[in-house]
């Protein structure tokens, strides 16, 4: 019960984190706040690498294997709340939050080009959550917004992120590459956001941008990150799946309760069944998990 509730505890964070960042672009642009939001996280695993540190002797790869793991999740990383980021510009939290969500269908999708097995109920899943999206995205023109596109964008790139953290964090320790990737995440949005997207940011935009900055960079990066760890643990995996799903939930709740967000019927219906969709796949994907560990 005590793990359940923490996971809560972390897909509430990390869909009221939608709301944050919107709310941070009122201040910074998109690669700006990227940047430092990412500083934020980074610095905010040091105490708890030290912890770890003080408690457990250092094992694990070298210099050149964390530094090579830190490059590549990083890189994918930045890709990802990229197209997140940008996105929010042009849609809704809500929108982002359960589109964002796919990347749980697209992870076995992704899986199966990789050998692993991909059962029939998560095609179920997929095609009940791409019903969904159609509804949430796709309006009576049979186009869909562009802000939403790069949030299904971003989704795809997360899902890759999830396949190269389970790759690397078989032989290297999950707390030190994930400070490591929040460092290079951080690097490539601040080149980015001065050498080719031409953004000007003063001390005065980062202050006044600091309650967002805190809760999108310390609080969903650094205390939900911990919180999911500590808390997986312990946890059913199959609960584990479904409850971090409902940051999608959260998401929805926190753009109609901050920023004035509302869904009509259709983009409700739209909602409801990605989230079905969703929790379909991750119960046949953690599902088809245990069943490997038993056989092996």
């Amino acid at each position: 019960m005590i793990a359940n509730l923490l996971l809560l505890t972390t897909a509430a964070i990390w869909g009221f984190g939608f709301v944050a960042q919107v709310l941070g672009m009122n201040y910074l642009e998109p690669f700006a706040f990227i940047g430092a939001r990412f500083v934020l996280g980074a610095l905010s695993l040091l105490p708890v690498i030290w912890y770890l540190w003080r408690r457990e002797t250092p094992t694990g790869p070298g210099i050149g294997y964390m530094t090579f793991a830190s490059c590549v999740l990083g890189t994918i990383l930045f890709a990802a709340s990229s197209f997140q980021q940008v996105g929010l510009l042009y849609t809704t939290a809500s929108n982002a939050g359960f589109i964002t969500g796919m990347y749980m269908v697209f992870v076995p999708i992704f899986g199966l080009m990789l050998g692993m097995a991909t059962g029939l109920v998560t095609w179920v899943g997929c095609i009940v959550a791409a019903l969904g999206l159609y509804l949430l995205g796709v309006d009576d023109q049979y186009q869909m917004g562009y802000g939403d596109l790069l949030q299904l964008a971003g989704a795809g790139i997360w899902a890759l992120h999830i396949l190269a953290i389970d790759h690397f964090t078989k032989h290297a320790p999950g707390i030190q590459l994930a400070c490591g990737q929040f460092v290079v995440c951080s690097a490539l949005g601040i080149f980015v956001s001065i050498v080719f997207a031409g953004e000007s940011t003063a001390w005065s935009q980062l202050i006044a941008a600091g309650p967002t900055l805190v809760y999108a960079g310390i609080i969903t990066v650094g205390v939900a990150y911990t919180l999911q760890i500590v808390a997986q643990a312990r946890a059913n995996p199959v609960h584990a799946g479904i409850i971090l799903s409902l940051e999608a939930v959260f998401g929805a709740i926190g753009g109609y309760l901050m920023l004035d967000e509302l869904l009509n019927s259709r983009q409700l219906m739209g909602c409801a069944l990605m989230l079905a969709g969703m929790i379909l796949s991750q119960l046949a994907t953690r599902a088809s998990n245990i069943d490997s560990r038993q056989s092996s």
